[in-house]
C-alpha cells in the first residue's frame, strides 16, 4: 500500500464528508492505493455515525473510536499501529490542512529519501494571539531539539516513511514534538515542505491558550528525558552530591573552628546560634534527597509501565 493518511479529530462531523471526498479525489488522482484511518477521539456530536456512513460507501476508510477524549497524541499513536501504508501522512480533521499537499509529500518521501516532512503553513489564517506565542515556540523548539530547518514543529501537515512510525512512541502531548522523537529515535533525515494553510470553514478550534504553556512544559521534559531520562542518577546523584558535599565542608569547617577556639580558651556562641550552622545542614539535607530522588529515578526508569493502554469502544478494519 503507498498511503496510510491518519486523521485524529474531536466533533468534526460537518467537515468530513468533504475531506474524505477531497482526499479520495486526491488518491484516485494519482492512482495512489491508501487508507484513511479516522482515530474519533470520544467526540460528543455525530463524527462516529458520519465515519460509518464513510466506511459504508468507500472500503479505504478504517476507523478508531475511543471511549473518551484522550487527547491528539494518543490519537496519532492508535492511528499509527494501524497504519500500513509505506508513507503515513497526518493531516487535521478542520480542512484546514489540504489534501492537495499528500502527493508533495509522499514524493520528497520515496523519492527524495527523507525519513519525515514536515509541512510549514508560511501564510496563516489564524488570529495574532495565535501565531505570535506559535512563533516564540517554534524558536524555542529549534534551539532545544537542533532541529534548525523546521519552522513549524506543530502543523498537523506531515509525512512519514513507515519505520519512523513504528519505532517512536507519541505519548501525552508530544505530538507537537514528533520530529524531535523521531531524531532521537535515529531517523535524521528531515525535511519541510511549504504548505497551504486554509481558513477553518466549519466549528471552532478545540485548543486554548494554555496549550502553549503546556508545549515549553512538554518541551522541557522531552529535552530532560532525552539527556537524562535513562540515566537519572547521573544529573540528580550529581547536584545531590555536590550540594551534599558543600554542606559537610561547611560543617566541617564550622567545628573545626569551635574545637579551635576552644582549645585557646574562647567559648564564644553554641554553632546552633549561627545561621551558617543551619545553611550547611539544609544543604546536607537537600543533598541527600537529590540523591535518593536520583536512586528511585533510576529503579523506576528500569520498569516498563503500559502507558498507552487507551480504552477502544469500536474498529472499522
Amino acid at each position: 500500500m503507498d498511503i496510510s493518511v491518519v486523521v485524529p479529530l474531536f466533533n468534526e462531523a460537518e467537515s468530513l464528508p468533504e475531506l474524505h471526498a477531497w482526499i479520495q479525489r486526491v488518491m484516485q488522482a494519482n492512482n495512489f492505493s491508501y487508507e484513511i484511518i479516522f482515530v474519533n477521539d470520544g467526540s460528543t456530536d455525530h463524527s462516529w455515525d458520519v465515519i460509518e456512513e464513510l466506511s459504508k460507501k468507500d472500503g479505504n476508510v478504517k476507523a478508531i473510536k475511543f471511549r473518551r477524549n484522550y487527547g491528539k497524541s494518543p490519537a496519532l499513536y492508535c492511528g499509527f499501529k494501524k497504519a500500513q501504508g509505506n508513507v503515513v501522512i497526518t493531516m487535521d480533521a478542520d480542512l484546514q490542512d489540504s489534501p492537495d499537499e499528500i502527493p508533495g509529500l509522499y514524493h520528497m518521501i520515496k523519492d527524495e529519501g527523507y525519513d519525515l516532512v514536515s509541512g510549514y503553513k508560511q501564510k496563516r489564517y489564524d488570529p495574532l494571539s495565535k501565531t505570535i506565542p506559535t512563533k516564540l515556540f517554534n524558536a524555542t523548539a529549534r534551539k532545544i531539539s537542533g532541529i534548525h530547518n523546521l519552522h513549524d514543529f506543530n502543523c498537523g501537515l506531515k509525512a512519514y516513511r513507515r519505520d519512523v512510525v513504528k519505532n517512536i512512541e507519541v505519548y501525552g502531548e508530544m505530538h507537537r514534538y514528533i520530529p524531535y522523537l523521531a531524531k532521537n529515535a535515529g531517523f535524521t533525515k528531515i525535511g519541510e515542505k511549504v504548505v497551504h494553510h486554509q481558513a477553518r470553514k466549519y466549528g471552532h478550534s478545540k485548543f486554548g491558550i494554555n496549550r502553549f504553556f503546556n508545549g515549553y512544559l512538554d518541551l522541557l521534559t522531552l529535552w530532560f528525558l532525552t539527556n537524562f531520562g535513562k540515566k537519572p542518577m547521573h544529573v540528580f546523584g550529581f547536584i545531590g552530591s555536590i550540594v551534599f558535599f558543600i554542606g559537610f565542608l561547611s560543617l566541617c569547617w564550622l567545628f573545626g573552628e569551635k574545637i579551635y577556639n576552644l582549645c585557646n580558651g574562647v567559648y564564644g556562641d553554641l554553632l546552633s546560634q549561627h545561621a551558617s550552622f543551619f545553611v550547611a545542614l539544609t544543604a546536607l539535607i537537600l543533598g541527600s534527597q537529590f540523591f535518593l530522588a536520583g536512586f528511585i529515578g533510576d529503579l523506576i526508569s528500569r520498569q516498563n509501565p503500559s502507558r498507552n493502554d487507551y480504552q477502544i469502544e469500536k474498529e472499522i478494519d
